[in-house]
């Protein structure tokens, strides 16, 4: 397996023979890449009984630690969860393929001919914490795009990570390509992190995953680009005119499915004409499911229960069975609230008006808004983009989910012929 070793020179020398391979890899044509993302994936299926024993040497040394909840959820997984992965690469595998597609075509007046075309970004760094799931879907996305990938997990996920990293590359290898086009960091030392975050002449491309604070570390340090997704506070604003029975579909799915996720519900808000109606059936489904909730003033009114809320339960990002709560007097006052305390994730109405709706959506600039639909619903592959590297919630070439697209930049082929921009000269 290719590792990065403890030297302080050897994170440079991975990255080297990573970009190396990544320019091999980015001349394999669409057929070749979709064969060799099948191949991993029936590795990891192959692998099975080895990658979660691996898994259950992590989740032991967690547990331990006592780690719990939502990032032991995040770090579990079973044959269900593994089928998952593999069938998110194949998902991958029959996406279209974006390198070296013309995005835009024009002949200028003198005759030259301008094409933008969508080429691999190269080496993408990608920086996560207990997520082996990450392992396999960055490898899947970065090759289907061209890229290289320096993989960098957390120590809580080690044991998971090699074993994934283990199966992607030996299909790697008997298809005759440079496992170093998957670079898994072995050296997890914080210092070895900072030195690849330097190489502004290797690496083209950083992407922390994980919790805020390994995201504002990466920031911090980094002088290669970032592009960071700090945390998750999702909205579901309840209108006056909303479906109340579908409103609650939408709060319970976006709150208790999965809290530990960052597409999961933090903050709940209701139009003061329904909240009456809505909240005391909301909370006791909500009750039911485990989710405690906090609440203003109004709130604590109609919900026996709930605890109040503080001003930090509404910029709290709980990944838990916790909700904070409002009772707002209209549209406007609950635009504010989002625009107070929004993380620029996801922001759901529910709503029959469609004029409310509309202007739910036009004055957010959240990455994802949602009409009518769960907030869970705000993930790469149920957007269509297949496994997802990411949520960027920085406004640069990518915003939201990241696909494939978003590991591909637009350059300029010209062709002309012979012409010059001063004649005069000649």
């Amino acid at each position: 397996m290719t590792e990065v070793g403890g030297t302080a020179s050897g994170i440079r020398d991975q990255a080297l023979r990573c970009r190396a391979a990544a320019q091999a890899l980015a001349q394999l044509d669409t057929a070749a890449k979709d064969a060799l993302l099948r191949a991993m994936a029936q590795a990891l299926e192959d692998d099975a009984d080895a990658i979660l024993a691996a898994n259950a040497r992590d989740l032991e040394a967690a547990r331990a630690k006592g780690i719990a909840g939502a990032m032991l959820d995040r770090l579990a997984l079973d044959g269900k969860r593994l089928s998952g992965i593999a069938d998110a690469l194949r998902e991958v595998a029959a996406l279209p393929d974006p390198v070296g597609q013309v995005t835009r075509r024009e002949t200028r007046p003198n005759g030259i001919r301008v094409e933008r075309v969508r080429v691999p970004l190269g080496v993408i760094a990608m920086i996560y914490e207990a997520r082996p799931n990450v392992t396999a879907d960055a490898a899947a996305l970065c090759i289907k795009a061209g890229n290289g990938v320096i993989l960098r997990g957390g120590s809580e996920a080690i044991h998971s990570n090699t074993a994934i990293a283990a199966a992607l590359q030996r299909a790697l290898r008997e298809a005759g390509l440079d496992e170093a086009v998957l670079t898994l960091v072995a050296d997890l030392r914080r210092e070895t992190m900072l030195e690849l975050l330097q190489l502004t002449d290797i690496v083209d491309l950083a992407i922390p995953r994980g919790g805020e604070g390994l995201i504002r570390f990466v920031a911090e340090h980094a002088r290669v680009p970032v592009i960071k997704h700090y945390k998750g506070v999702c909205h579901l604003y309840v209108d006056r005119a909303a479906d109340l029975e579908l409103a609650l579909r939408l709060l319970l799915d976006g709150k208790a499915s999965r809290p530990g996720v960052c597409n999961a519900l933090e903050t709940l808000l209701v139009h003061a004409d329904v909240a009456a109606a809505f909240l005391p059936q909301a909370a006791a489904a909500l009750r039911a499911r485990g989710v405690e909730v906090r609440g203003d003033e109004a709130t604590c009114a109609l919900v026996a229960d709930a605890k109040p809320a503080t001003e930090d339960d509404y910029a709290a990002e709980f990944l838990d069975l916790i909700i904070a709560v409002r009772v707002v007097p209209d549209l406007d006052a609950a635009i504010d609230h989002v625009r107070r305390y929004t993380s620029d994730h996801t922001e759901v109405i529910a709503s029959g008006d469609e004029a409310a709706a509309r202007r739910f959506v036009d004055s957010l600039r959240s990455a994802v808004v949602m009409v009518n639909a769960s907030s869970r619903f705000s993930d790469g592959g149920e957007l269509g983009l297949g496994a997802e590297i990411g949520i960027s919630t920085t406004r640069l070439h990518s915003y939201g989910p990241m696909g494939l697209e978003a590991l591909t930049v637009e350059r300029f082929v010209v062709r002309g012929d012979g012409q010059v921009r001063h004649p005069d000269l000649l």
